[in-house]
């Protein structure tokens, strides 16, 4: 047990969930009324489409199963995982802290009509129209298709790229066509995911290039 828990101390950089879930449920109790409401003119011709769902869902394996990846295989690529996602997700808390946001284009939703609406009839039950940017679903989708297409041992499999890139994109899409988020949402989080990638990754290549120089001036 001594030796598992030495193997794997790194762990510790998990516990960062359970901050952020005290702290995003705190806003989510809190911030019900007197909020901007995030809203483009691009947002009135998006219709809704309750089949995004499925990729909406799929959000939570994708990172989960990344992160847990990287755990077991690599724990430098962890640590920037867990960065690049952790850094994102405390300045958007921070930022619906002081800027009370939400949307207010939620359809009504028939549960009984296929599976798919009774998915979104819980999903709205479950998560309010509040503290919607930037949008995390589509920041963190971002940041696991930034570290799978980097990764030394993820990044040579073309196969998988492509299929990352496809199923980021379509999570990125089910945030507008599920009417949780507006268009603006998304693009402060892409903003932001593009911002925050050569933060987090900048100085470790700055950092190899150093390394390099270094071997073959010793070469």
């Amino acid at each position: 047990m001594k030796a598992f828990l030495k193997k794997y101390q790194h762990a510790w950089v998990l516990s960062f969930g359970l901050i952020y879930l005290g702290w995003f449920t705190y806003l989510e109790r809190t911030v019900t009324r007197r909020y901007h409401v995030m809203h483009v003119s691009l947002d009135d011709y998006i219709p809704f489409n309750e089949y995004f769902i499925i990729p909406y869902l799929l959000w939570f394996a994708y990172v989960a199963v990344t992160v847990a990846y990287f755990f077991f295989t690599s724990k430098s690529e962890y640590y920037h995982l867990c960065a690049y996602l952790f850094s994102g997700m405390i300045i958007s808390l921070i930022v619906c802290s002081f800027f009370h946001n939400g949307t207010n284009f939620r359809p009504i939703i028939d549960p009984e009509k296929n599976v798919f609406c009774w998915l979104v009839a819980k999903l709205y039950q479950a998560d309010t129209c509040t503290n919607v940017f930037p949008s995390i679903h589509v920041y963190n989708s971002i940041c696991v298709h930034g570290a799978i297409c980097r990764s030394r041992s993820l990044g040579k499999y073309r196969w998988l790229k492509i299929s990352s890139f496809v199923l980021m994109v379509s999570i990125c899409l089910a945030t507008v066509f599920l009417k949780q988020h507006s268009v603006i949402d998304g693009v402060g989080a892409a903003i932001m995911a593009y911002a925050l990638y050569f933060v987090v990754y900048g100085s470790s290549e700055l950092q190899g290039e150093k390394r390099k120089a270094a071997r073959k001036v010793m070469g």
